[in-house]
């Protein structure tokens, strides 16, 4: 059998960029290396401007120069990036790629909503039982927006659609006050309801058998309801939650400033500003897909990539 391949893939998110190194076989599967998860706020201000600030870009840009080190300590045999909506919306993101690959060493590619809905999905459900008839939804909670993806594991997903549902985003059009207001968490609360039914058929939210919930607002939810400090991934990696305990969280979390929600245990400090409105999406989403619980997952759309860009062999992809 051929030997596997190494591969380095970061995702250019609206919040963080992070970092996977892995080992992908012929057969499909993959294993982990190295993770690496940076704060970088490259959506901030986007929504209003319509621009990437040179701030945010400068950050991102550190963030792969100590990631290209890394992926070259490894052995990395390819170093891909993919870019989601935060760069999608942005006036300047064409020219952020181009200055990504000529400065970072990473093959960025802006991937469309329908190829990160596909890989989100493939990383996601990969190695889950295939052709069991159940759709399963996931709920991918970004920066600058969510994805709903739902079909079957092993097969390409049947529905998908990508909304403005991002915590970074909608924390700057909803939540000013610190801690925020009642009024303003009612607001996006109802802002949520009303996107999902809008953009979600209702044949599709009352046929998810099974949720899985990917990135940093669900496995930051996990972090907390466990008080895990430090971070676990691996007790993070398929830990259900419930959604009554999502909303003593939120209420938690919505009770105090910023400042002491850094302190509060198994949170990032650096996701802090934007847990509550990430909260929230989900805590809507969960209603309006009639689900008492999700399953959180550590593999998200870095493992699709991964997975997508070493065909297993006798593929024809």
């Amino acid at each position: 059998m051929a030997d596997p391949t190494r591969i380095a893939v970061a995702d250019l998110g609206t919040n963080s960029t992070r970092l996977l190194i892995a080992e992908v076989g012929p057969d499909g599967t993959l294993r982990e290396l190295e993770r690496r998860t940076t704060v970088t706020r490259l959506g901030e201000g986007v929504d209003a401007s319509g621009r990437l600030g040179e701030a945010a870009m400068d950050r991102v840009h550190a963030a792969l120069t100590e990631y290209r080190e890394l992926a070259e300590r490894n052995g990395a045999a390819r170093s891909l990036a993919v870019a989601t909506s935060a760069v999608r919306d942005a006036d300047n993101g064409e020219r952020f790629v181009d200055d990504v690959r000529e400065r970072d060493g990473f093959d960025l590619r802006m991937i469309t909503g329908d190829d990160e809905a596909r890989l989100t999905f493939l990383g996601a459900t990969a190695g889950r039982p295939a052709g069991d008839g159940q759709t399963t939804l996931v709920i991918d909670i970004g920066g600058g927006s969510t994805e709903y993806v739902a079909g079957e594991p092993g097969a390409t997903p049947s529905f998908h659609v990508s909304t403005r549902l991002g915590s970074v985003r909608q924390t700057e059009r909803h939540l000013a006050a610190d801690p925020p207001a009642p009024e303003e968490m009612q607001a996006l609360a109802r802002a949520t309801r009303e996107i999902v039914a809008a953009e979600v058929p209702e044949e599709i939210r009352g046929a998810v058998g099974a949720c899985i919930a990917v990135a940093g607002t669900a496995t930051s939810l996990a972090a907390i309801d466990q008080e895990l400090v430090p971070y676990d991934p691996g007790r993070v990696h398929g830990y259900r939650l419930l959604l009554g305990e999502c909303e003593r969280m939120l209420a938690r979390l919505a009770a105090v400033d910023v400042e002491r929600r850094r302190e509060v245990p198994g949170l990032h400090p650096d996701r802090a500003q934007t847990i509550v409105a990430g909260a929230i999406i989900l805590i809507e989403s969960m209603r309006s897909f009639g689900l008492e619980s999700v399953e959180t997952s550590e593999a998200d759309i870095l493992h699709g990539a991964a997975l997508d860009a070493v065909p297993p062999k006798g593929s024809t992809g």
